[in-house]
């Protein structure tokens, strides 16, 4: 890896591993997840509270941040450390979920990905060599390729071992792009991660694992999952791209999940996590708990004076209701979705730090039983 970073495995029980990544602006115990900072904030949630629940790492939007404000103002401020406050490690990714997100305002070739803006229909465009450039502006510590992120159509979901035309043809295009972003690269001081696609093909996952693996990557990311797949299909393709990529590297799962997607990518050798989930759901009245989720909102909590989970250690369970927080819901009261977002990330944070044990213990699957039996899965 550059200088600056290192990624150690300290422990293994069966394929999941527990260990540090290490960057410019802090360590980082894996497995770990990554709030989801779109426009260089957790919705409602500032550094200090972010700092509070355990987080270790935030994760921003290249081609949301590229609109606005700019990389250029960005990097003016100190970059995203400067600029935001969090003096913690920063992912950056790379733009290329959006061409799947706004895909009706988008156009594709060989060159890159043009954008309408869904703002004002400015048209912004990204090439493997800008994605690569904003992000060295925007200096986050993990930069990622550029890929195309394609949503299986339903033939290709019905049809998982037959390889289409076009996920073929998106699949060689990411690792075109692949090569490019890592030729394009001029910071010394930020990683680059490469991103396995192929959709929902066995074959194609481990196609590109290989070649990605043969470029000049400091890590690896699987893309395009948690699309419309099962499951079970997608612990399998995980597990193969794995098993063609560096056990020296971390391994980063993009933009899943609920609880048990981190618990069983973990179980097939995944570090590293983000996903909107547990601010989304808090905002909409759904808390996660050791018993499995709440819909705090139900009239079942009116006059509940329990915290949201009695297990918790997070400052919402040590001063408020179930009611309460119920009460700020129904009143459209922002502290309500703050407060339920807030909790539900040290849900998360404390989910993965009991898998870090459970792994250096030697109790991963059982502990993994556990948490499924109580999610109902």
């Amino acid at each position: 890896m550059r200088p600056g970073f290192s990624f150690v495995v300290q422990h293994t029980d069966g394929v999941a591993r527990s260990g540090v990544l290490s960057t410019p602006h802090g360590a980082i115990e894996t497995p770990a997840f990554m709030p989801v900072a779109t426009y260089g904030a957790v919705r409602g949630i500032g550094p200090e509270d972010l700092e509070g629940v355990g987080a270790q790492i935030l994760l921003a939007n290249t081609y949301h941040l590229h609109e606005r404000p700019g990389e250029e103002l960005i990097a003016e401020h100190g970059g995203l450390h400067g600029f935001t406050g969090w003096r913690g490690p920063w992912l950056t990714d790379s733009g290329g979920y959006q061409i799947t997100s706004l895909t009706n305002r988008i156009e594709l070739d060989e060159d890159g990905v043009r954008f309408a803006s869904p703002l004002d229909g400015t048209r912004r465009a990204l090439t493997p060599e800008s994605a690569v450039a904003v992000q060295e502006a925007l200096g986050a510590d993990i930069a990622m390729a550029l890929d195309e992120c394609r949503r299986p159509d339903a033939e290709e979901l019905a049809r998982p071992d037959e390889v289409s035309l076009r996920l073929q043809a998106a699949t060689d295009r990411t690792l075109r792009w692949a090569e490019r972003c890592a030729k394009a690269r001029t910071r010394n001081d930020q990683a680059l991660f490469g991103i396995v696609q192929g959709g929902i093909s066995e074959s194609l996952r481990r196609h590109s694992a290989r070649h990605t693996a043969a470029f000049d990557f400091d890590g690896f990311a699987h893309g395009g999952l948690g699309l419309g797949e099962l499951a079970g299909r997608r612990s399998e393709l995980v597990a193969v791209a794995n098993g063609e990529l560096p056990r020296e590297a971390p391994r980063y799962l993009m933009g899943l999940g609920l609880p048990m997607d981190l618990l069983d990518a973990v179980a097939v050798g995944t570090d590293l996590f983000d996903c909107v989930i547990p601010t989304r759901n808090g905002r909409h009245g759904v808390v996660f708990t050791r018993e499995g989720a709440l819909r705090v909102r139900s009239a079942r909590y009116r006059d509940d004076e329990a915290p949201l989970d009695e297990t918790c250690d997070c400052p919402v369970c040590a001063r408020h209701s179930r009611a309460y927080i119920r009460h700020l819901l129904q009143a459209n009261e922002m502290l309500g979705g703050r407060l339920a977002s807030l909790h539900n990330l040290r849900f998360y944070m404390r989910l993965l730090e009991d898998a870090r044990r459970a792994i250096a213990e030697g109790r991963f699957e059982a502990f993994r039983a556990e948490m499924a039996a109580a999610a109902g899965a």
